[in-house]
C-alpha cells in the first residue's frame, strides 16, 4: 500500500513546479497564466488569489471535457494555455497537474508550497468577497490543526 506522500512524489516525476516569486513575476507578464484552484469550495472562499477559478479536485476531470454539468468552458478551451494549479500546501496540485497531463494539457505545473507558501511569501490573497486577507489571517488558516485521534502515537 501506498502513502499518499509517495503517490505525491511519484507523481513530481512528471510535474513542473512553480515557486511563489516565479509566479508573482508570471503575474505580471502581458499574457498571464490560468489560475486554477483545486480546493474545496469553502477553502477557496475563505482565501484565494485574486483572478483564479475554483474547481474542486473531485469534479476536475469532467470540468476539463465538454457535455458534463461540471463543465468549465474556459478551462476546456485552455488546454494549450499556460495553467498553474493551486492548492494549500502544493500536494493536492501535483496531482491535479499530472491528471491534467494525461487529459491532454501541454503547459501545466503546479504552485509549489501552496497557498501556504504564497502566504509564507507575503502576497495577497482575498476572499469570497474580494476583499483583500490579512496575512497573519492567512498564517492562522493554513497552520495545521490536527486533532489527537488524526495523529498516529
Amino acid at each position: 500500500m501506498k502513502k499518499f506522500m509517495e503517490i505525491v512524489e511519484e507523481s513530481l516525476k512528471n510535474v513542473k513546479e512553480l515557486l511563489p516569486w516565479d509566479l508573482e513575476e508570471k503575474l505580471k507578464e502581458e499574457e498571464q497564466p490560468l489560475l486554477l484552484d483545486i480546493r474545496e469550495p469553502y477553502e477557496y472562499n475563505a482565501m484565494h488569489i485574486k483572478g483564479s477559478i475554483s474547481v474542486p479536485r473531485g469534479i476536475l476531470e469532467t470540468a476539463c471535457e465538454y457535455n458534463y454539468e461540471e463543465t468549465i468552458p474556459e478551462l476546456v478551451e485552455s488546454r494549450n494555455r499556460e495553467i498553474v494549479v493551486i492548492c494549500r500546501s502544493g500536494y493536492r496540485s501535483v496531482l491535479g497537474a499530472e491528471v491534467m497531463q494525461q487529459l491532454g494539457y501541454q503547459n501545466v505545473c503546479s504552485l509549489k508550497s501552496g497557498l501556504r507558501g504564497w502566504n509564507d511569501y507575503e502576497q495577497p490573497l482575498v476572499n469570497e468577497h474580494n476583499e483583500v486577507v490579512d496575512i497573519e489571517e492567512g498564517d492562522d488558516y493554513f497552520t495545521p490543526m490536527l486533532k489527537p485521534e488524526q495523529i498516529k502515537q
